[in-house]
């Protein structure tokens, strides 16, 4: 098995071989600009080059090559060319035709994806997520915006920020939450979101404030905005 998942990982033009096994790699339909410079690509990238760089191109060296290694060498290996084929995306179901997934197995995917998460360990806060304009904040509609601040940096916070409109509202919930280890439900561990405790103890200062959101006046509303934009795209790492 994990000679085949380094040749489908390494040299996906060789021979597959007599083992008819493969990892089939999950892409993002949509994503931020800025994903691939995120620290988990990045880690990814290093170590998937790292790896690259003592693959043997021929199978026969490939076999030796794997054959030399301790186990637990391999099973690093190993986890590093299944992690590929780890799809956590959620997809909106399809209970029409054979296309795309049901409800069903979309609930199965995120239930295994969630059994996954724990297992490992995974902190999607301590590996470097951050709510952005580009990965979140900017996807999502204003009172989605505005419920993020709150559960993050608390109800003071919204009220600085929830006159805006939505471009600087999302720009100014991106340097709210920056260091508040605030994740949107689908990115976190536990059911309950960040305790209330947590957001209620966060203080925003308002000297730290640009201009316009200390100042007095009514709220401004934009009746062109449109607040039914598309669900925001949800992945793991």
């Amino acid at each position: 098995m994990l000679r085949t998942a380094a040749t489908d990982c390494f040299l996906p033009q060789s021979t597959k071989g007599c083992l008819e096994a493969h990892v089939r790699e999950v892409h993002f339909p949509a994503q931020a600009e800025d994903l691939g410079e995120s620290a988990s690509a990045r880690s990814i990238t290093e170590r998937h080059e790292r790896w690259g760089d003592h693959i043997p191109a021929d199978d026969g060296a490939l076999w030796d090559w794997l054959e030399g290694h301790d186990d637990e060498t391999r099973m690093e290996l190993l986890a590093h060319c299944v992690s590929f084929g780890v799809n956590a995306l959620y997809e909106k179901p399809n209970p029409y035709s054979g296309m795309g997934v049901s409800q069903h197995g979309l609930d199965v995917r995120l239930s295994q994806a969630d059994r996954l998460a724990r297992a490992t360990g995974l902190d999607m806060v301590a590996v470097g997520w951050r709510p952005t304009v580009g990965n979140y904040l900017g996807r999502v509609t204003k009172p989605r915006i505005i419920e993020a601040v709150r559960e993050g940096a608390g109800e003071r916070a919204t009220q600085l920020i929830d006159h805006l409109k939505k471009g600087d509202m999302a720009k100014e919930a991106e340097r709210l939450l920056a260091e508040t280890g605030w994740l949107p439900e689908p990115l976190r561990m536990d059911d309950p979101g960040p305790e209330a405790d947590t957001a209620a103890s966060v203080e925003t200062e308002t000297d730290d404030l640009p201009d316009f959101l200390t100042a007095d006046g009514e709220k401004e509303e934009d009746p062109t905005e449109d607040e039914d934009e598309a669900r925001h795209m949800v992945a793991a790492e």
